[in-house]
């Protein structure tokens, strides 16, 4: 095995070829999990894609509101793409090791589209936030441009600070074991396998992370305080329950993407007492679900991309008879 040595002021960096992904190998019954997210992974690319194309071609739909939508769609098979088919090959193929290069590159894509995700949900937030407390002002405020200004924004922003963040590993040696004990390649477990300590390095890139989480959400939380307190000055009880009515789907989303992954990794910390691979199976559901419910939520809410969708189904079940 070689590995490369790179010389950057005066200190000699080691890159190993590549890492050996050992997580959720005591686990029985492993290939049946995989096989299960494989079906995951066709179900949010088929439907991800769905509402994609009805976003695009369906005139009705273009507002800002599904603007946004469509941008969550194509995050979503991304964030899928960037673990699931890369589970298969580990666990079901059997072929463990991860070039160096193509780790890091799955380690940008999945928190990238990750962090895309928190933050497009931001988004529909704000957007929600202008439909109930400004409805005269909406046309005006929330505009196509605007929402296409927004969310050019957070991917100029979130692409930029997540390469950042990723690049600081190749400044780091891996002169020791190349074994990263998770599903993929993740940061953490592969940052622990550095020989030398960088922990200004370290300290910067748990900050960019505590941000990216945690602005999204307080975010979030204050735009649905705007909105309860728009709501509860309404007179009447049908227009707070139709104004409410509006903000279901994006409070499951929220409520998916969140409120599981915070109390998914909550638990996981007592699993870990049980079953090193517990957390790791826990932590990978979650990260797999919301691209998978997100556009099922929103096909059933949206009655362009439920009636599509019915089409489709009557045009296949035609074709097969």
């Amino acid at each position: 095995m070689t590995f490369s040595v790179t010389v950057l002021n005066d200190s000699v960096i080691i890159h190993p070829p590549g890492f050996y992904i050992t997580g959720l190998q005591t686990l029985p019954y492993i290939s049946v999990y995989i096989i299960f997210l494989a079906f995951v992974y066709m179900v949010t690319v088929l439907s991800n894609s769905l509402v994609i194309y009805v976003s695009v071609f369906n005139h009705c739909l273009h507002t800002p509101k599904f603007l946004a939508v469509g941008n969550l769609a194509v995050i979503d098979i991304f964030l899928s793409t960037s673990i699931i088919p890369s589970m298969i090959k580990i666990f079901l193929i059997k072929d463990n090791f991860v070039p160096f290069n193509l780790c890091l590159a799955q380690m940008y894509v999945y928190y990238a589209f990750g962090t895309l995700e928190s933050f497009v949900l931001a988004i529909l937030a704000y957007d929600r936030l202008i439909a109930i407390c400004f409805p005269l002002r909406q046309n005006s405020i929330n505009t196509l441009q605007s929402m296409s200004f927004i969310i050019g924004l957070t991917w100029c922003f979130t692409l930029g600070i997540i390469a950042f963040a990723v690049g600081l590993l190749t400044r780091l040696s891996f002169c020791n074991s190349l074994t990263v004990f998770s599903y993929f390649c993740d940061y953490t477990p592969v940052y622990r396998l550095a020989c030398n300590d960088y922990t200004m390095q370290w300290a910067v890139a748990n900050s960019l992370s505590f941000l990216i989480l945690v602005v999204p959400f307080t975010l979030i939380c204050l735009s649905y305080v705007s909105i309860l307190v728009t709501v509860f000055r309404m007179k009447s009880l049908d227009s707070r329950v139709k104004a409410l009515s509006t903000c279901t789907e994006h409070i499951i989303l929220v409520t998916v993407f969140y409120i599981a992954l915070i109390t998914i990794y909550n638990i996981a910390l007592y699993l870990h007492f049980i079953n090193e691979d517990l957390p790791l199976l826990s932590l990978s559901l979650a990260s797999c679900s919301p691209p998978c419910l997100n556009p099922i939520v929103y096909s059933l809410k949206t009655k362009e991309i439920r009636n599509r969708a019915l089409a489709l189904v009557r045009k296949t079940k035609i074709g097969t008879t």
